[in-house]
């Protein structure tokens, strides 16, 4: 950060940069942009940063395009407390030792604030369509500067989360707000919703048999920063599935935030070369998103009814902006993503920013149903194998 920087140049840097770049922003009501720049401008002036920082959510928030947002958790401070929303409940996954027994519960209120009106005053704040909302909203939670804009009266210093258990009984429990840590070491920049916010995949595959009946695939990420690790288990896996043509499959992609959808094809040419017979089970949740479902949306356009979707609505529609880059903002030091090209997977149309590569590839898939609800937390295997054999042993019957 230079010393001669200030949140003014960080509002500049995305006024220049990003809104006139990120197609998104073209049916946003002018208006309404320039009263949101105008508010993220004076909290600037006044050099308060964290109001800053929320305004500048409202103001990404505004295309309501999930790959489009102010991602704040690297300069922000938050309560130990790690939430993530499991089916339509926010729970605690992770906090300090003290509070271990309350691990599991549900949220219901904050400071006597109910957890309904805290997702409806929070909704302004969050990019995306509901369940990407769901996925992003817990860190305000935690966020103190948050929790005020959000009308939760700090009571002094202390924060009281009224929760509830498994069995129905409720309890709070009660922190210092200013005992803040970095966000990050209970938010990651990009939520998978595992238990364990550091969590990070082994292996970018995985297969387990559940022989004679079928096959599971787990493909946790299609993000791979070094560039050889997707396609090799990839490969892998479609050499799997070619020497076991007639097998059924379930492919797990719960927690896949997405990456590259390109280098899957393979993967997908392997499991539509099978016997036509064969029938694929996909698992998703509202975690799985961006290039995670286009893997989708292409094998339900190849499989058509062969191919049913087990769990919840994914993190976003059929159609969105997307590719673009991450800016990092220079006095704030907060992350800002953007999006530069059109993907409508719902109809199969293009413009002139989506990449040649994607647009030889964009079929009309129309809409994607789940057809079974299913929201057991993606950490557990115990769970989902159980599904898995159940499946299975239906599809051979």
């Amino acid at each position: 950060m230079h010393s001669s920087m200030s949140l003014i140049d960080d509002l500049e840097l995305i006024e220049r940069t990003i809104l006139p770049t990120d197609p998104s922003f073209n049916a946003v009501d002018k208006a309404e942009l320039n009263s949101q720049i105008l508010e993220a401008r004076m909290f600037a002036v006044a050099n308060q940063r964290d109001d800053f920082l929320l305004s500048v959510m409202r103001l990404m928030a505004l295309p309501r395009n999930g790959h489009t947002r102010l991602i704040p958790n690297q300069s922000i401070s938050a309560l130990p407390l790690r939430f993530a929303t499991v089916g339509n409940s926010v729970r605690l996954m992770q906090a300090p030792p003290c509070f271990y027994p309350a691990i599991g519960g549900e949220l219901i209120s904050i400071n006597g604030v109910g957890i309904d009106d805290l997702e409806r005053l929070s909704t302004p704040f969050l990019a995306g369509m509901s369940q990407r909302k769901r996925v992003i909203r817990p860190i305000l939670f935690v966020w103190p500067s948050a929790l005020v804009r959000l009308g939760v009266n700090l009571r002094g210093d202390t924060l009281e989360y009224q929760m509830r258990d498994v069995k129905g009984m409720c309890f709070s429990i009660s922190l210092d707000s200013s005992k803040a840590v970095c966000s990050t070491d209970f938010y990651p920049s990009n939520e998978h919703g595992k238990t364990d916010a550091s969590w990070s995949p082994c292996s970018l595959m995985k297969i387990k048999s559940f022989d004679p009946v079928g096959l599971l695939i787990v493909l946790p990420s299609f993000f791979d920063p070094i560039g050889t690790d997707l396609a090799d288990a990839i490969s892998e896996a479609a050499g799997c599935i070619a020497s076991s043509p007639e097998t059924h499959l379930v492919i797990d992609i719960r927690g896949n935030t997405g990456g590259n959808f390109l280098q899957t094809l393979p993967l997908i040419d392997a499991i539509v070369a099978g016997a036509k017979w064969r029938q694929v089970r996909v698992l998703v949740d509202k975690f799985t998103f961006s290039a995670a479902i286009v893997f989708v949306a292409i094998l339900k356009h190849r499989l058509g009814a062969r191919l049913k979707l087990i769990g919840e609505e994914m993190g976003d529609g059929l159609k969105f902006h997307a590719e673009g880059s991450t800016l990092r903002l220079p006095f704030s030091g907060a992350a800002v993503r953007y999006s530069t090209a059109l993907h409508d997977w719902e109809e199969g149309r293009v413009d002139h920013t989506t990449p040649p590569e994607i647009a030889n590839v964009i079929v009309p898939v129309g809409t994607l149903e789940i057809d079974r609800i299913w929201t057991e937390n993606s950490d557990d295997d115990e769970a989902r194998d159980s599904l898995c054999r159940d499946i299975l042993r239906d599809l051979n019957s």
